[in-house]
């Protein structure tokens, strides 16, 4: 499959590469880290019953299936920018015998929606990667109707105590101290999507994107948990596969799981993290 129009040219990359394909073989994995994420932004988006929603960033499709299945009989899009997602979104809504959802391969700040053809666009952090956050949610609000809903979640800017980002520092500090890389410098689509996750993380940010197109915006703080496997060696695991040709001697493993233990919980390695909840409807004038 081959992007019919694209203006994100640095995320293209980056999400039709490596990390794209890692997402997609690990897809599970993320839905499970990212599980209190989507409790928050259905409880938000309230999907009803003959609703049409516009899943932005849809990535392995998990969330554009829990709205097909709240908006049954209507339906949900999905879509993306990368292939590998959006490949193992239409593998695995087969397989779950979703109907009502369905995927399409594309840059959200330039794909050809139908103007006023949904009710609610949502997204777990898919607007993050925006090249042009402005344009691409004024390209969204054309494609709702009038007074149609927003709702999206992504992450906060962390503080000095905040546990995931402590967790997380303290984890790539023992990991880069022993062990010896086999694959050099980081990915270049990695340093693009890591970049991205942060173009959203202040409320001034946020307001500021979408001020032009919508109207009623509220950017709330909501605390979660993210799981990282069910055990401290599971999340080892999972945070080793994104470069698995690297090499871990058994001393540095044992250290990595010693960092995560101290989160194992009886729902799994767990840590504190925090998100925006965000919820906007559509200006009148966002159309024209």
């Amino acid at each position: 499959m081959t992007l019919s129009v694209t203006v994100n040219h640095r995320q293209a990359h980056a999400w039709n590469g490596p990390l794209g394909r890692h997402w997609a073989a690990q897809d599970r994995r993320f839905d499970a880290m990212l599980g209190e994420a989507d409790e928050a932004l259905f409880a938000a988006a309230a999907i009803g019953p003959g609703d049409r929603v516009l899943d932005i960033g849809c990535g392995a499709g998990a969330t554009t299936r829990t709205a097909a299945r709240l908006a049954a009989p209507g339906h949900a899009v999905g879509v993306d920018i990368s292939a590998p997602l959006v490949d193992r979104a239409r593998e695995r809504t087969a397989a779950e015998r979703v109907p009502g959802a369905t995927f399409e391969l594309g840059d959200v700040q330039a794909y050809p929606f139908r103007p006023g053809g949904f009710d609610v666009a949502i997204s777990r952090g898919g607007v993050m990667f925006f090249e042009d956050h402005v344009t691409a949610f004024a390209n969204v609000a054309r494609a709702l109707r009038e007074r149609g809903r927003l709702v999206f979640v992504c992450p906060r800017r962390p503080g000095p105590d905040a546990e995931e980002g402590a967790a997380l520092g303290l984890f790539a500090r023992r990991l880069a101290k022993g062990t010896r890389s086999g694959g050099g410098d980081p990915d270049p689509g990695d340093r693009a999507a890591h970049t991205a996750m942060a173009s959203l993380s202040e409320p001034y940010r946020i307001h500021a994107a979408l001020h032009r197109s919508f109207a009623h915006i509220a950017v709330n703080p909501v605390d979660v948990h993210t799981h990282w496997g069910d055990s401290p060696a599971d999340a080892v695991d999972f945070l080793l596969s994104r470069a698995p040709e690297r090499s871990v001697p058994a001393a540095t493993r044992a250290a990595l799981e010693s960092t995560l233990r101290p989160y194992a919980t009886s729902r799994g390695v767990r840590t504190r993290a925090g998100v925006w909840l965000v919820t906007a409807v559509r200006r009148d004038d966002a159309g024209v």
